[in-house]
């Protein structure tokens, strides 16, 4: 990719982008990093050989300008560069990976009429195993959109919206979703501990179940209800198991925990979009 690429924000899933993209053959020479932290920035420096500066204004010379700073910090940062993008007349395609803040937001507090796409990767992207869904203003062109997909592509699959409200769902799902599984692992180790096990064996069983368990699902052609059905034999102890959750509303309360999630992302979006006095 001889696309030029600006961060402003050198935090860790900048640093896992910057990863995945060099480990995709894009050259180092073509990636700048605005980040207010020196040490930070020196990390950056000696780990991926990159460009960094401590002026954001410095990556609006950037094709692509990936947002990476915290969502209640964002309005700020766009604002700042809003006069000098006016005065220049760039048009760098923004990339937001802030969670929760709409694209109209970041288009007011950027001077109007900007070529955005909304980013919503998950915490596994550290380890290039991401989900990200994503979602283009009408202002991104179709090479863009590829452009943007190329870039969230380095640490994971990607997957397009048409409207943007869906992205609160994709945050339920996929956003959320590591916690889910992580409070279930929990669960499962601390009663496999009670069962007799040591709490190390319970750990390391539970981990490699859940990568097997995705690992199948990820390779099948069979959806999760056909494999589920699969491993569940009549009268056997999957059953049983499988018996007690649903008896206890698993799949209910599931939807109802995912729901809150979905509201809670709505509500973080109506707030952080309030413009700042």
């Amino acid at each position: 990719m001889n696309t030029t690429i600006a961060f402003i924000g050198g935090g860790n899933m900048a640093a896992s982008l910057i990863g995945g993209l060099i480990s995709s053959s894009a050259p180092a020479a073509n990636i700048m990093v605005a980040e207010p932290d020196q040490e930070q920035r020196s990390r950056l420096q000696q780990e991926f050989a990159v460009h960094t500066t401590a002026d954001n204004s410095d990556t609006l010379n950037a094709d692509v300008v990936i947002l990476a700073v915290k969502p209640q910090l964002l309005q700020i940062v766009c604002r700042a560069l809003s006069e000098t993008l006016n005065q220049s007349g760039r048009q760098p395609l923004f990339i937001s990976i802030a969670a929760g803040v709409r694209s109209d937001d970041i288009d007011r507090w950027l001077g109007g009429n900007r070529v955005i796409v909304r980013a919503m990767p998950n915490t596994p992207s550290l380890l290039a195993s991401g989900a990200t869904g994503l979602y283009a203003n009408p202002r991104v062109n179709a090479a863009q959109q590829t452009v943007a997909e190329t870039i969230l592509q380095a640490v994971g699959i990607t997957l397009w919206v048409n409207e943007e409200d869906e992205l609160d769902a994709v945050t339920a799902v996929s956003g959320s979703g590591p916690a889910y599984f992580f409070l279930l692992m929990e669960a499962m180790q601390q009663a496999g501990v009670k069962l007799g096990l040591t709490p190390e064996t319970a750990e390391k069983l539970v981990i490699q179940t859940a990568l097997g368990a995705a690992q199948m699902a990820d390779h099948s052609e069979m959806d999760a209800a056909t494999l589920r059905a699969q491993v569940t034999s009549k009268g056997g102890t999957t059953e049983q198991a499988i018996n007690h959750f649903q008896q206890a509303g698993f799949e209910p309360l599931v939807e109802s925990a995912m729901q809150a999630a979905y509201d809670r992302s709505r509500t973080l979006a109506n707030e952080l979009g309030k413009d700042q006095s």
